[in-house]
């Protein structure tokens, strides 16, 4: 699987920041990609860092909706799966949600972010209600996916979860800021999340100054042993190529050993509460 972290800026034009976002696409299959995947809502202004007015889930849209057709459209085209991640509105609720779609252009499902923050600059719960579709794990043409929605790469047993599944690779979209996590410590997190779960990680995140936040980039790939593979620049508009050797998941040691001996029923009681 070859993968493509579409790492972008976002400027106050949405229509602007989806053809930028197309034109990457197209310059990424070039590469021979396989997978396009984009940061948390890649194209438009990150709106958690102001906390929600009246008018705070006015830019949600649907899914399936005019973005996800537009990019269904483009997945078909080039014969490429595309992982999204956009705001959402199904009846009265909106979710931070990432579609999945697959290189036939079929729109496989979606992915919502199960775990809400709330702190300075990232004023989630105002926007987002809490996601209701578990931990899915798409099988696309390129491979088994599954999607940790930023905040919920923190949570271990919902990266477990995608393991369990069946994941291959998880990607994670992201709005990390500058120095947001010191001393690299969200880049440790991915790995260790890697080798206990033997998958890949994909993390893509946002870049790029707004009115309150900085965006980091410093996208980055790790494999199923834990090392970083790849890793995009700070501070810049930047895509991030990575070649994921699949026959790697079933060797690795969470596959051969990690998961084979858990004992689920000794310890499911209390990790529910």
């Amino acid at each position: 699987m070859r993968i493509a972290l579409i790492q972008q800026h976002a400027s106050l034009d949405k229509s602007a920041n989806i053809a930028r976002a197309l034109q990457a696409c197209e310059a990424a299959a070039t590469h021979g990609t396989d997978v396009i995947c984009f940061a948390e809502l890649a194209f438009e202004s990150f709106y958690p860092q102001h906390p929600a007015g009246p008018d705070g889930r006015a830019h949600a849209e649907p899914v399936p909706g005019p973005t996800t057709d537009v990019f269904c459209r483009k997945a078909r085209d080039l014969g490429v799966v595309i992982a999204l991640n956009l705001y959402e509105r199904d009846g009265h609720d909106t979710y931070d949600c990432s579609p999945v779609i697959d290189a036939d252009g079929t729109l496989l499902g979606r992915t919502r972010m199960v775990h809400i923050t709330e702190y300075p600059c990232f004023h989630e719960q105002g926007y987002y209600t809490p996601g209701d579709l578990g931990a899915p794990v798409y099988t696309t043409r390129a491979g088994r996916i599954g999607i940790a929605i930023c905040y919920d790469r923190h949570y271990p047993e919902y990266m477990r979860a995608l393991a369990l599944g069946g994941a291959e690779c998880v990607i994670v979209p992201q709005a990390g800021a500058e120095d947001e996590w010191p001393d690299g410590l969200y880049e440790g997190e991915m790995r260790v999340a890697a080798f206990q779960n033997g998958y890949f990680v994909a993390l893509c995140n946002r870049v790029g100054r707004e009115d309150k936040l900085t965006f980091a980039g410093e996208s980055f790939v790790c494999d199923p042993s834990g090392a970083v593979i790849a890793r995009a620049p700070r501070g810049e508009d930047f895509t991030l190529h990575a070649d994921l050797d699949l026959t790697r998941v079933p060797a690795s040691h969470a596959r051969q050993l990690f998961l084979k001996h858990r004992r689920p029923e000794l310890y499911g009681p209390w990790l529910g509460r």
